[in-house]
């Protein structure tokens, strides 16, 4: 009788709560990537909202429960890999792929950077069909991108059992930070990623050179404000926490004034107390380019629009994980084009980004 009254008051508590309207556990979702060493994949998956774990392990082989030893010797089938617990109304399935490709060179079959073998091959085992459909349709857009020489060679496969690594190698880079900044600097990855991220692509849709031209001098200074002019011309800086932009929440795309060709999105934006629109990455990598500045008493990097040559401002590397980068941008170099008008600025492509 007392088991029976028990289970009838559980009940009514689970009605009151939900008539209270209180929000539902949240269903956290897994992810498994294969980027080369352990080490270097965990922190860039830490820094993200939603991310709950980030586990360094083995997994697509065929030894149970093996060591670190047995997996470095090849024999095993298994590759270094992170299993990612996380949020999905924080951080979505999409985001996680982005960050993965990264930090990987995925044209690599042989291995990643200075680590070599079949153990350090790159993949990524899908969870769900949405996970594989995702993974194949980003697989294939970065094939597409242009930015890279040789094939992708990343395989997208079923996940299987995974295991935990030995403790010791468990969050490595806050364990033994020197040794971990020692090791990641020997191997070669962030000079590879710095260099495909960063430069500009070969494959350059000639449309867009056109589209995104700069104008005649004569067409700027008619179309543009004299701070406009000053800044995107002449190299200026306008005053901070006194410009368009700074304290802008409303969702959508920021393009150069000068050209139009896209530049950053609002989803990026974060307040970084400076009183200048500062983003933590660009929407279009390729649309930058980055320049030595001595014009101060200490060296800067410039950041101008590739197609306009319009100053736009400056990167430094102080900025949110996980690329911890803040790009300080002039409001007065940009053009925001709210969610809502995209289409009709001939902008459309970028609507999926701000579908929920």
């Amino acid at each position: 009788m007392l088991g029976e009254n028990m289970r009838i008051l559980v009940i009514l508590l689970a009605f009151i709560l939900v008539q209270a309207g209180l929000p539902a556990q949240t269903r956290l979702e897994r992810a498994t990537f294969a980027g080369g060493c352990f080490w270097c994949m965990e922190h860039p998956f830490e820094a993200l909202a939603g991310v709950t774990e980030v586990i360094s392990g083995y997994t697509g082989g065929h030894k149970d429960d093996p060591t670190y030893a047995e997996v470095c010797s090849g024999k095993t089938g298994h590759l270094e890999a992170v299993e990612i617990t996380y949020d999905p109304s924080k951080t979505s399935y999409s985001e996680l792929l982005d960050v993965f490709w990264r930090q990987i060179d995925p044209t690599d079959p042989g291995g990643q950077f200075v680590d070599r073998g079949s153990q350090y091959r790159t993949a990524v085992f899908y969870h769900s069909d949405e996970q594989k459909r995702l993974a194949e349709a980003s697989k294939d857009e970065l094939g597409k991108s242009g930015r890279y020489d040789k094939p992708i060679v990343t395989e997208v496969v079923k996940a299987t059992t995974f295991y935990a690594a030995e403790d010791y190698h468990q969050d490595y880079y806050k364990q033994c930070p020197v040794k971990y900044e020692s090791y990641r600097q020997g191997t070669g990855r962030d000079t590879y990623l710095k260099k495909t991220w960063g430069r500009k692509l070969s494959a350059d849709n000639k449309s867009h050179e056109e589209e995104y031209r700069k104008p005649s001098d004569e067409e700027i200074r008619a179309k543009l404000s004299p701070l406009q002019c000053s800044v995107t011309q002449e190299d200026g800086t306008e005053a901070a926490f006194e410009n368009e932009y700074w304290d802008n929440k409303r969702a959508g795309i920021y393009v150069d004034i000068v050209s139009g060709e896209p530049l950053f999105s609002s989803l990026d934006k974060y307040d970084s107390g400076t009183g200048w629109p500062s983003f933590s990455k660009p929407l279009e990598p390729d649309n930058l380019v980055e320049r030595e500045d001595r014009s101060l008493s200490r060296v800067r990097t410039e950041v101008r629009s590739k197609h306009a040559d319009s100053h736009l401002g400056h990167v430094f590397d102080d900025g949110p994980e996980p690329m911890g980068q803040r790009f300080c941008m002039n409001s007065a170099a940009l053009r925001f084009i709210p969610k809502e008008d995209l289409e009709k600025e001939g902008y459309g492509e970028y609507l999926k980004l701000f579908e929920k």
